[in-house]
């Protein structure tokens, strides 16, 4: 079977943390969040590694004035960091609670963006700044949220 399609290049996105507190980073991300160990591996001089499945990986690329409407929206014009990790969760409001249980600190409590989804922001483990966002609607049907661009 022959296709003209393309191929694409890049089989994963994994992003890479360094920790300080590497036992806190895996119970918070692991345990608490529920991201699932995928492989581990020691070396010498204690170096250790944990490779997490967060399910299906993409790359949201911002312009200034989107990160803006962003930190707006979310967080009540608090200014997001450079680099954000947003997590796709299906109950925002549960998994926020249990984040900061565990450690987190709420920067923004979960609400309703134009674009239908229940965001809300956190400073975590290992200085990272999170996003947790769950879809309020099929996304077959963003396709009528304001300023929807077809791909």
């Amino acid at each position: 079977m022959t296709t003209d399609a393309p191929k694409p290049t890049v089989r994963q996105l994994r992003l890479v943390v360094e920790a300080q507190d590497y036992e806190a980073a895996l119970i918070f991300y692991r345990d608490v969040l529920g991201l699932p160990e995928q492989e581990a591996y020691e070396g010498e001089g204690d170096a250790r590694v944990t490779i997490l499945d967060a399910g299906r990986a993409t790359l949201e690329l911002s312009n200034p004035a989107q990160v803006k409407l962003i930190d707006r929206v979310e967080a009540d014009g608090q200014p997001s960091a450079r680099l954000r990790v947003a997590f796709e969760v299906d109950d925002t409001a549960a998994v926020t609670t249990e984040l900061v249980e565990a450690g987190a600190e709420l920067i923004a409590t979960p609400r309703e963006t134009p674009w239908r989804s229940l965001n809300s922001r956190l400073s975590a483990p290992a200085g990272l700044q999170v996003t947790l966002f769950q879809e309020l609607e099929p996304a077959a049907d963003h396709v009528h949220n304001p300023g929807y661009k077809k791909p």
